[in-house]
């Protein structure tokens, strides 16, 4: 109305903000993320051979890429953050896609063999109280936005539950909130929390729930850790791997595609198989015994980051990328 016309439009497509966009500004070069394409077979929704797709689910999914396909035939370049993502989309729509991650703070996410890891573990009782696992020679962590099956959260407890039985000293920090963030969510009146509790009890001494983490002190973690779990379905690939990796830290993860695209078994990182919870808390065991002999595997992580992931890099590409659609228009 005011006469307004942007030079550039860069937005997330597949959600419905930028849908219409290109109807009210059809000049403006309009380049999109393109985060997942979905498919009914072959990546996350029917990893798991326990939870098998219906007809129902495969209509469902389908349409889920309704709004993903009018952005890409609107938009007039797009970008997917891992090959993994990419190589999801049909091959003859790729054409205006590239590959470029949104990058990680390598700055930041730093190894500091001086930092303190003092964490809230709030009871009814005390609210303010706090363990200090500064120094402790045997922290087994795992980060995630929730508890659920698309992020090995049941294989995980399993696997802390066998590990608690290996190791007496060891100490398990679980960050994250108890609710989905991805795949369905559990069986109405519990959450997958509580039914993985009932089933594998764990010791409240040595396992501490911390909820979700201030970026401060959630780095903290990252750098104090002695092993970081990272296990995935074939999804998209979380920050919070590629933040443990620019820490240092010794990654333990999925032997599943997007982890794949990162991780070389043995080489900057160790890799399980999703379902196997006992080789996880075996392989986390082995690390326990020998920490010092994986120090070329974390130092190897994070020059994998400094390589290929790092922010500033990452926002060189972003930008040129950007720049060149300008000079186009």
């Amino acid at each position: 109305q005011k006469g307004f016309i942007p030079d550039l439009i860069f937005g997330h497509a597949g959600w419905g903000p930028t849908l219409f966009l290109k109807d009210l500004f059809p000049r403006t070069p309009m380049a999109l993320n393109f985060e997942w394409y979905y498919h009914s077979h072959g990546t996350d929704c029917d990893f798991d051979p326990s939870d098998p797709v219906t007809a129902d689910d495969e209509a469902r999914i389908r349409i889920k890429n309704a709004t993903l396909l009018s952005d890409l035939a609107s938009a007039d370049a797009g970008l997917c953050p891992t090959r993994f993502q990419y190589e999801q989309y049909p091959p003859h729509l790729r054409s205006r896609l590239m590959i470029s991650h949104e990058g990680i703070d390598t700055n930041f996410f730093k190894p500091d063999t001086e930092a303190q890891l003092i964490l809230p573990k709030p009871t009814p009782e005390n609210p303010d109280i706090k363990i200090d696992l500064s120094g402790h020679g045997e922290i087994v962590t795992y980060a995630t936005r929730g508890m659920e099956p698309y992020r090995g959260f049941p294989q995980f407890i399993e696997a802390a539950h066998l590990l608690l039985q290996k190791r007496p000293n060891v100490q398990i920090v679980i960050a994250g909130d108890d609710r989905v963030a991805y795949g369905k969510a559990a069986p109405e009146g519990t959450t997958y929390k509580k039914m993985m509790l009932e089933k594998f009890p764990l010791d409240e001494e040595r396992v501490h729930f911390v909820g979700s983490l201030p970026y401060g002190e959630y780095v903290k973690l990252l750098k104090c850790t002695t092993a970081h779990v990272y296990l995935t379905r074939p999804f998209v690939l979380s920050w919070s791997m590629l933040e443990a990796m620019s820490c240092e830290g010794l990654v333990v993860a999925s032997d599943t595609a997007p982890v794949q695209e990162v991780i070389t078994n043995g080489i900057n990182g160790l890799l399980v198989d999703f379902f196997r919870p006992d080789q996880l808390a075996q392989t986390l065991s082995n690390v326990l015994d020998r920490p010092a002999d994986f120090d070329q595997i974390r130092k190897k992580a994070r020059e994998t980051v400094l390589a290929k992931y790092d922010l500033g890099s990452c926002l060189q590409q972003r930008l040129a990328w950007l720049s060149s659609l300008l000079t186009t228009k």
